[in-house]
Formats: structure tokens, C-alpha cells, sequence
């Protein structure tokens, strides 16, 4: 690690902290009751330098590491995780991912643009049957002269509604694992964006569903070989689950400041509430479940920035992220008790944003099956 990096860092952090507090936070109530994006929120990101924040220079990208990406969506997500999301879906799942698979010419034909906010990127994955099963999505692209022909499904697909270019993985041979990915534009003739999703939470983070009915994707916007996306996925596994786990981060600590200012501000039977121990057991514990999951999170993140792997680490600290701030949003609504449950007080909201994070980028369940498989993988050397 750089000797300058905990300034580097700070700088960063503090960056983003006095942006998200002046641009998202006084809105993110609105976003979330329109189910909308800031306007013009990429190009804002762009202005910053966090759009690329992985990527290369040549390009515009900040070239900084998982642990810079963990401070950044910290900050972004205690204002508004919907927004943060969607800015995931772009830096990590779409420019990022094609800056760890892609050839030269297709990152100076796309990378530029979305690291200025001129483009908004995303990745499509899962489908209507194929969720956590990844590898069983049916999406086929069949060869043809030119390029190739599309045709599937994908569905709660970030940035779907909006997206200009996305990742999209289809099936291109008979195993199970021949999977590949494409670079699809949004004005690929056969490309259709289907219905915009409302969702429970994250609602500021436009999701959709993607059709693709005999789209034509030239031959040059095949990334990698035919077959090699397994290895593609993998790759990019371990940063998008330390993002999602950050995240948690910022939500849980956002329902900690607004617990600890409400306790201490509400009377009652003639005392500040924090004062009662049934209070302030809650917001200790919230304080002990953010701690530790922070370090877990940074942790993970350093492995990834020592050019390791990290599928246990970042599987064990999304999951632990995740569930405690799935659990610390619900304590701040305890604690505000009735004014917690109304939409006047944002914890509500973080609550509901927080519950997606036990979910995408690998459920809770399936990612303690990942810890146990890393188990038996090492013991069986």
C-alpha cells in the first residue's frame, strides 16, 4: 500500500461525503417516491472523477483500487443507496468488468464515454428463470455471418431502464459453462427495454427488463472468446461484492446517526430516551455490527488491491454487511418508534434499500455455500 494512501483516501472520502450531502441527500425522499434518478446525476459523478474510478488513466479513470471503491459507495450509499446503485451497475458491473475482459479497440470505443457519464453502462445477467444459477440462463446467441444473433430474456437489470450499453452474457454451445458476452448497445436493431420494475426498495435505481428478439451484435463486440465468460464472471465477482457489502456500510451508519440524534433529542417519562437501556442496548449493538462489518469490508478489499483473490473474504463480508444493515435499519425504526415508520424520517427507506443487499450479487445463502466450498477446496490440497 502506498504510504500516502490513508490521505489519498481521506481526501477522496471527504469528497464524495460533501457531494452526496449537498446533491442527494436533501433529495433522496423525492427519488425514492418518483422511483427516479437524480437528473443528470452521471455526469455529476463524471465531473467528480469516480465514474472510472478503477479504470486506467489513458482512458479517464482514476485508476485507484477495491478499497477506494468500498470509501466512495460508503459515502454515496449513507445519502442515497438507490443512486449508489446504479452507479455499481455502471462503474463496477459494466466498466470495469469490460476493463478486466475486453480487447483495446472495444475499451477506447466505450470506456471513454462512460468514464465522462456520456454513456450509462450495465450488466445483464439474470433472467426470469436463472437467478442464482447463473450458468443456467438460456439466452442464446447463434453465429452468423458478421456477428452473431440474440435472442432471451434478462430481467432485474440495473440501469436497464436507461442504459446505453450493456454486458449481456447469452449461451453459445451445448455445455453447460459455454457461455459468452457481448457489448449491446440500447439502438442494436432487435434490442427492446421491457417494463421499468417497482420495487420495495432502491427505488431511486431505475430496474428493468431487457428483451432481445433476433438482435444483431457485430462480430467485434464479442469480448473475449466464445465459451470464456465463466472465467469473466468470476473475475469480476469479488469487487462487485465488496461494493454491495460497502453499501450496507453506508446505510447502517446513516440509521446510526439518525438513532442516535432522535435518542437524544426525544423525552420521555421526563428523560432523553437514550437514557432508557432497552434504547441504548439497540444502539450499541447498531454501533458493534457497523464496526465489525467495516472491517470485514476493508479487509476484503485489501486482498483484492494485493492482486488476490478473494471469494471467501468478500462472500463473508457481504453477507455480514448485508444482514446487519438489514437488522440495524429495523432497530432505527424501533427506536423512533412511530415517527420511524412514517416516510417523514428517512430510516424507513434505508430499511427497505438495505434488504436488496441480502439478495443481488449473490443471496445470503448461496454466498455461505461459497465460504464452505473455499473450505473444502483448501482442505482438500
Amino acid at each position: 500500500m502506498k504510504a500516502d494512501y490513508s490521505t489519498e483516501m481521506r481526501e477522496l472520502t471527504e469528497t464524495v461525503r460533501a457531494f452526496a450531502a449537498k446533491e442527494l441527500s436533501p433529495f433522496a425522499d423525492e427519488l425514492d417516491r418518483e422511483e427516479r434518478l437524480a437528473p443528470g446525476i452521471f455526469k455529476r459523478l463524471a465531473e467528480l472523477g469516480i465514474l472510472g474510478i478503477t479504470s486506467a488513466e489513458e482512458y479517464g479513470g482514476a485508476a485507484l483500487g477495491a478499497v477506494a471503491v468500498v470509501g466512495v459507495m460508503e459515502e454515496l450509499s449513507y445519502a442515497d443507496p438507490g443512486t449508489c446503485l446504479s452507479y455499481l451497475a455502471h462503474t463496477l458491473l459494466f466498466a470495469h468488468n469490460l476493463e478486466q475482459n475486453a480487447s483495446k479497440e472495444q475499451l477506447a470505443r466505450y470506456l471513454p464515454g462512460c468514464i465522462t457519464g456520456e454513456l450509462v453502462g450495465g450488466m445483464a445477467m439474470t433472467e426470469p428463470g436463472a437467478g442464482s444459477d447463473a450458468v443456467g440462463m438460456v439466452s442464446r446467441a447463434e453465429k452468423v455471418d458478421g456477428g452473431w444473433v440474440l435472442n432471451g430474456t434478462k430481467m432485474f437489470i440495473t440501469n436497464g431502464p436507461i442504459g446505453d450499453v450493456f454486458l449481456v452474457y447469452a449461451r453459445t454451445g451445448a455445455g453447460r459453462q459455454d457461455l459468452s458476452t457481448f457489448i449491446v448497445e440500447r439502438g442494436f436493431k432487435g434490442f427492446a427495454v421491457g417494463k421499468k420494475l417497482s420495487k420495495m426498495g432502491m427505488r431511486s435505481s431505475p430496474t428493468g427488463e431487457l428483451i432481445f428478439r433476433d438482435c444483431f451484435v457485430p462480430a467485434e463486440n464479442l469480448v473475449g472468446s466464445p465459451g470464456g465468460s465463466v472465467k469473466h464472471m468470476m473475475k469480476n465477482l469479488d469487487i462487485e461484492r465488496v461494493g454491495l457489502a460497502a453499501m450496507s456500510l453506508g446505510i447502517a451508519r446513516a440509521c446510526l446517526d439518525h438513532s442516535l440524534k432522535y435518542a437524544n433529542e426525544r423525552q420521555q417519562f421526563g428523560a432523553d430516551i437514550i437514557g432508557f437501556q432497552a434504547v441504548s442496548e439497540k444502539i450499541a449493538n447498531m454501533y458493534i455490527g457497523y464496526r465489525a462489518a467495516r472491517a470485514l469490508v476493508y479487509e476484503a478489499a485489501q486482498v483484492i488491491d494485493e492482486g488476490r483473490r478473494a471469494n471467501q473474504e468478500a462472500a463473508a463480508a457481504k453477507v455480514f454487511a448485508s444482514e446487519m444493515a438489514t437488522r440495524v435499519g429495523l432497530d432505527a425504526i424501533q427506536v423512533l418508534g412511530g415517527y420511524g415508520y412514517i416516510r417523514e424520517f428517512p430510516v424507513e427507506r434505508l430499511m427497505r434499500d438495505a434488504k436488496l443487499l441480502e439478495i443481488g450479487g449473490g443471496t445470503s445463502e448461496i454466498l455461505r455455500g461459497v465460504i464452505i466450498k473455499e473450505f473444502q477446496r483448501k482442505f482438500s490440497k
